[in-house]
């Protein structure tokens, strides 16, 4: 009734069809139902174009329902029927995934109530199939866009000679999308810097055609002077025209321009503005930064909350970096209370994403028994696999897991092979592996080659090693003894901040080594090193001033270094403080 009733009212024949299709284009704007009405009934009278244009008011919902299907399936009578800008859409609808019901068989009307669709997966074959028309119809958006599916479309399909020579065609025709395809084949294969200026020729013709990428490409290369002149404030420029196109990259690069004044006035504001948006669109690097710019503060004080949501933010798309953050942000309590295990959880994270560094803290998580046992295996196990690919780190920490029994059944003879392998390159395995042969561990006592072992380690600068090394030198454990390069070591792990080491230097200058006795200078180390908190040297400490040894006689000082050392149940402390007497008037050495 409804189609008669259309029959009624603009007739069947086709001698004003022409004139009744420009009415109807010219009322699209103003009175887009009436028009779609008409356009529908030249649709159905054959009119090829109306087919078109009744297609695209499916899909822009311009005076139809929006409908997906029905749009396509518009458009696909208008490209069957020679029209090659409809070849062209419907290859692009294909390239984002078209429902299934496009290609049903079954006729549907054009006033049926809209189905609920599901949309496909791309399918780049059909694409290149319409494509393929619009291309050799001379359509040169379409001739642009069979080259891009020759060029990205699967391996079946794929022929970048063909794919160069429409991207001529489109850009002979003055399509700015042939020009960036010739200037990004350029780019893929260019090696010198005269391949680069040829790359820039196209690339600068699309920009100037107002192409989103040809901008920030453009943008990229006048930043580093590639192919082009360096010129920061065009480059700056570049960015932010493409920034505006929502390119995200370019967001990215022009908000962190903003931000540092960088070929353009510095305005912090719309710089976080642009970074917000570069990260809202996908942009992992961008949501980092907004992570450290809160997390740092700088003009106001840190925002730890906004810090942590973006470097979340980050994570979730993927950015190794910000997962190992949060992790270091959880296990050091910043803006957070401290939570090892959550800690934990962001370096295996991290680790998963790819991060080294992170697989290294999450496997110090695991020897210090944060990480639960079924975990730590798999930890281990990550560990082994990075070790068989000659990653040394990976393979210390195996060894030292297998030596402490972390994650697996404790093992000391396979675990000095693995510290033995990364002892070469990591100087924590120097050590371990000198002190495990000098304590027989995994291996007959060999105090030779441990001690070799040792002094390696040292002379890397790892300070447990100069002060272990001092000790073997004091004993002569494995080899001469030589008390006046003991005390050169044990100087160098005091400036390290080494308190055992400062105790150390201050027993010697003590007296009964050979070294001269300096009874000043003893003192002097033995209170650095008991307000590092050194229980000993506290006791040595009370002892020196209840004597006057080395310096004057304080017997109020001495019985708070003694009450200092008896805190840290230094049993000899309690004794000699009983002997010196409780005294009044005792002040704590702050």
């Amino acid at each position: 009734m409804v189609w008669k009733l259309f029959q009624k009212t603009f007739g069947k024949s086709g001698k004003d069809v022409q004139s009744r299709l420009e009415q109807a284009k010219a009322q699209l704007k103003e009175q887009p139902v009436e028009a779609f009405s008409k356009l529908a009934v030249l649709a159905r009278e054959g009119s090829i174009e109306a087919q078109f244009l009744v297609g695209q008011c499916y899909l822009t919902a311009q005076g139809a329902p929006p409908d997906l299907v029905e749009g396509a399936r518009w458009i696909r009578r208008a490209g069957h029927n020679g029209w090659a800008q409809a070849s062209f859409v419907l290859a692009t609808l294909y390239l984002h995934g078209l429902p299934q019901e496009v290609d049903a068989d079954a006729p549907k009307s054009i006033f049926d109530d809209a189905p609920e669709q599901s949309k496909g997966e791309p399918d780049f074959v059909k694409a290149a199939e319409w494509a393929r028309r619009a291309a050799d119809a001379d359509y040169a958006d379409g001739q642009a866009l069979y080259g891009y599916i020759l060029t990205a479309g699967p391996e079946n399909i794929r022929n970048p000679e063909q794919a160069l020579e429409w991207y001529r065609k489109a850009a002979s025709n003055g399509c700015v999308q042939g020009h960036l395809g010739l200037g990004l084949a350029a780019l893929a294969q260019a090696k010198t810097q005269e391949d680069y200026k040829a790359a820039a020729v196209e690339l600068k013709k699309a920009a100037d055609g107002d192409m989103g990428t040809a901008l920030y490409l453009m943008g990229v290369m006048t930043e580093r002077g590639i192919g082009v002149p360096q010129n920061i404030t065009e480059s700056t420029q570049y960015f932010a025209k493409a920034a505006e196109k929502k390119v995200r990259g370019a967001q990215a690069k022009y908000g962190l321009a903003l931000l540092s004044g960088k070929g353009v006035a510095r305005d912090t504001v719309r710089g976080e503005t642009w970074l917000r948006r570069a990260a809202l669109a996908g942009d992992a690097e961008a949501a980092a930064i907004l992570g450290d710019m809160h997390g740092r503060g700088g003009e106001m004080p840190p925002n730890y909350a906004e810090a942590i949501s973006w470097y979340r933010f980050a994570s979730d798309q993927g950015h190794a970096a910000s997962s190992r953050t949060l992790g270091n942000i959880y296990l050091a309590g910043v803006g957070v209370p401290k939570d090892p295990q959550a800690a934990a959880q962001w370096f295996k994270i991290a680790a998963e994403q790819g991060d080294k560094e992170a697989t290294a803290e999450l496997g110090n998580l695991a020897l210090a028994g944060v990480v639960p046992t079924s975990e730590a295996a798999e930890v281990l196990e990550c560990y082994r696999n990075a070790a068989a690919q000659d990653d040394f780190l990976a393979a210390f920490n195996v060894g030292v897991a297998l030596a402490q029994g972390v994650g697996s059944q404790k093992n000391e003879e396979e675990a000095l092979k693995w510290i033995r392998k990364a002892a070469d390159k990591v100087v924590n395995a120097q050590y371990w592996y000198g002190r495990m042969l000098l304590e027989g561990r995994g291996a007959e006592r060999n105090p030779q080659e441990g001690r070799e072992w040792m002094e390696k380690a040292a002379e890397s600068g790892m300070t447990e090693a100069q002060l272990a090394y001092g000790h073997l030198l004091i004993t002569g454990t494995g080899g001469v003894k030589d008390h006046p390069e003991a005390l050169q070591w044990y100087k160098k792990a005091a400036e390290a901040g080494n308190v055992d080491a400062m105790f150390s230097i201050g027993a010697m200058y003590g007296g009964g080594h050979e070294v001269p006795e300096d009874l000043v200078l003893a003192r002097s180390w033995f209170q650095q090193a008991a307000e590092g908190g050194h229980g000993l040297a506290q006791l040595m400490m009370g002892r020196y001033l209840a004597n006057g040894i080395g310096g004057d006689k304080d017997l109020e000082g001495a019985r708070a270094w003694y009450r200092k050392a008896e805190k840290q149940n230094v049993l000899q402390a309690s004794i000699e403080l009983s002997k010196l007497g409780v005294g009044e008037g005792a002040q704590t050495p702050s």
